[in-house]
């Protein structure tokens, strides 16, 4: 009989120790696994780049795309309204191969823009172009995806990009099919990325991206600064040292007088950093 109160289903003592024993068998399966991984290397049966990797595939299982994605504040985004005039300096300076296009309120992404399809701009007359007619469909995710299932997802459909959506179905930043690969094998540098002998790079206004293995000697020349280097050498070291980890992508920090913002990097080591000067009034624009 209904006596108008509202009942929910409960779970039995039984069923739900049975659920918690089968966790900690996981666990302790998962644990053991891992055990062995690292009694391989120490025998010199599996090298530490192997047992690196098997780490990553083990946590690929585990993390979600909320854990690795480029937030939108990272994002280059290209407006829809846009001419090519206003757009091309911008996809060139990123040096990425594809771009969201978002409709002209910034609320919604349309679609993908591929840089090799901006190829006919260069035998056209740019008033010919319609930025609509180059649109590729825009793949969108939810942040609680685990990454073996979008790689899958990305190996069977041959998409390379996913526009990663939040709770409330907002823009939360993107993710693509190298930055899940990165998660097993490391980082992977590509023509793009920047130069070896380019450790700082001044970008607009006064915000750098700074290698992690630059020498914070030469650091210190560059920004005219004195940090003191303690016992490490690089200043991807002194942030390591600073937070007491090796941190994710995303991870910001006060070093002296700077902001830094680590946005590249693997479960291994840091590889590149945003740095703006605290007295730089894009400290407080940022987003």
């Amino acid at each position: 009989m209904n006596d108008g109160h509202s009942t929910k289903p409960r779970v039995s003592k039984g069923t739900l120790r049975r659920l918690l024993g089968r966790l900690k068998r996981n666990f302790d399966q998962r644990l053991r696994l891992v055990e062995t991984l690292h009694d391989a290397e120490a025998k010199h049966v599996i090298d530490s780049d192997t047992l690196a990797m098997m780490e990553g595939a083990l946590l690929v299982s585990e993390n979600q795309v909320r854990d690795i994605m480029l937030p939108r504040s990272e994002v280059t985004f290209i407006n829809e309204t846009a001419t090519p005039e206003e757009f091309l300096p911008e996809v060139i300076e990123s040096g990425h191969s594809r771009f969201p296009v978002f409709d002209d309120k910034r609320e919604r992404v349309i679609g993908i823009l591929l840089a090799k399809d901006l190829l006919p701009l260069l035998a056209s007359d740019n008033e010919a172009f319609d930025l609509h007619d180059k649109l590729r469909p825009a793949v969108f995710v939810p942040e609680s995806k685990r990454l073996n299932i979008l790689l899958r997802e990305f190996k069977a459909s041959r998409n390379h990009l996913a526009i990663v959506a939040d709770e409330y179905g907002e823009v939360a930043g993107i993710i693509s099919i190298e930055d899940v690969i990165e998660q097993i094998v490391g980082d992977i540098d590509d023509e793009h990325d920047e130069a070896d002998d380019e450790m700082i790079r001044r970008h607009r206004g006064d915000r750098y991206t700074v290698k992690a293995i630059t020498p914070i000697d030469d650091f210190n020349e560059f920004f005219s600064v004195e940090l003191e280097a303690g016992e490490f050498e690089t200043i991807g070291g002194l942030v390591i040292g600073e937070l007491g980890h090796v941190p994710a992508r995303g991870e910001e920090l006060e070093l002296g007088d700077f902001h830094l913002k680590v946005l590249r990097a693997d479960r291994r080591r840091i590889r590149l950093l945003r740095v703006i000067p605290s007295a730089s009034p894009e400290q407080n624009a940022q987003t």
